[in-house]
């Protein structure tokens, strides 16, 4: 049996004032929890990654992570419903003299239940084959009533020709993919924002998981069509980077970069110009993510602020030879590329903290 070591953590009237709350006991820390006029304590860590369970919310009995909302008996430990073989230590506790003293020496065990691990969680190894190109649409319209897109035009005949220099090339339309937005982990703990995502994990029905699959495991190149939306690219757009921060997230806390030997390229078209500042938002992400470019990494098309009529503009690139070349002589740049990286060509480099002053964040795991 443990020893005993009853640690004073607080005055009883005081601490009866919050359900829930993360404490210390010397350096363990404790879930206190204040229920139906009792104590109980359970670890303050997640069996998760480490969430500070006295921080998240009482649901029932069960003490909330608000992290990834993993659910833990507040007196027995034990995991919700279905998961009672993930649980976490439980201390015991009592009153003496008005103050409030936890046992950490006799804590019990603490047990995960096995949990087979995501598809996407496997190592990234490229398999043998002729290079592979990722199309990536992120323009917005009508289910049902589809219309002339100039950058999925674009897109589309730059795949098509992708194929004809006998490379397996696809294309994911962002639109078609159901998918929550960014919910933020991330700040919360940079260690609350995983990979893969907390949310493709938590849930099943998220469609973004096509993208990861393609974007790390799959593809050679990444090729992203956006139209400009107010001198930006598109809401899709940046609703897909902000859930791609689970990827350069691996790089700054365990220096993993899952981005390896692949190339980027662009396709942007407007009404209104801003094609640079667009084009250099899109460069920058995806150079933090460890992508290379190959030589005039992006095609664009606009015709200025006052080209308000809009169906000139698409009959325009409908039309236009220049512009659908262009798209052609694109991605046999970043086919190029691609066969340069994945010979192995350019060197790999060896990543010292994700390339963020020269050293690893000091991110420590959370007992």
């Amino acid at each position: 049996m443990p020893a005993n070591e009853w640690v004073d953590i607080g005055a009883a009237d005081a601490l009866a004032q919050r359900e829930l709350q993360q404490v210390s006991a010397r350096r363990t820390r404790i879930a206190l929890c204040y229920r139906d006029g009792q104590f109980s304590a359970i670890s303050g860590g997640c069996n998760h990654v480490g969430g500070p369970l006295g921080e998240g919310w009482l649901d029932g009995d069960y003490v909330t992570c608000p992290w990834h909302f993993w659910k833990f008996h507040c007196r027995t430990g034990m995991g919700e419903p279905g998961f009672e073989e993930d649980r976490v230590p439980t201390y015991p506790v009592k009153i003496e003299g008005g103050r409030v003293l936890v046992d950490i020496g006799a804590a019990t065990p603490r047990t995960k239940k096995p949990h087979a691990p995501h598809p996407l969680a496997r190592p990234v190894v490229r398999a043998p084959g002729p290079i592979r190109i990722i199309g990536i649409s992120t323009t917005v319209m009508h289910p049902q009533h589809p219309r002339y897109s100039t950058s999925d035009a674009l897109l589309e005949t730059a795949i098509a020709h992708a194929r004809t220099r006998a490379c397996d090339a696809e294309i994911i339309y962002l639109r078609k993919l159901n998918f929550r937005a960014c919910e933020g982990y991330y700040s919360k703990s940079a260690r609350a924002c995983t990979w893969p995502c907390s949310i493709t994990q938590m849930d099943p029905a998220d469609e973004l998981d096509r993208v990861y699959e393609a974007v790390v495991h799959w593809a050679d190149v990444i090729l992203v069509s956006t139209p400009i939306r107010w001198g930006v690219a598109s809401s899709l757009y940046f609703k897909m980077v902000e859930r791609m921060n689970c990827i350069q997230n691996q790089e700054t806390i365990a220096n993993r970069q899952l981005l390896k030997n692949k190339a980027a390229a662009f396709i942007i078209t407007g009404g209104q110009d801003n094609v640079q500042a667009v084009a250099g938002t899109m460069l920058g992400f995806f150079a933090e993510v460890g992508c290379q470019f190959p030589q005039f990494p992006y095609i664009a098309h606009s015709r200025g602020w006052s080209a308000e009529d809009m169906e000139n503009n698409t009959r325009y690139v409908e039309q236009s030879k220049t512009l659908h070349e262009g798209s052609e002589a694109l991605v046999e740049r970043a086919i190029d590329m691609a066969k340069l990286l994945v010979a192995g060509t350019i060197a790999e480099v060896k990543l010292v903290g994700g390339g963020r002053k020269g050293r690893q964040l000091d991110v420590k795991a959370q007992t």
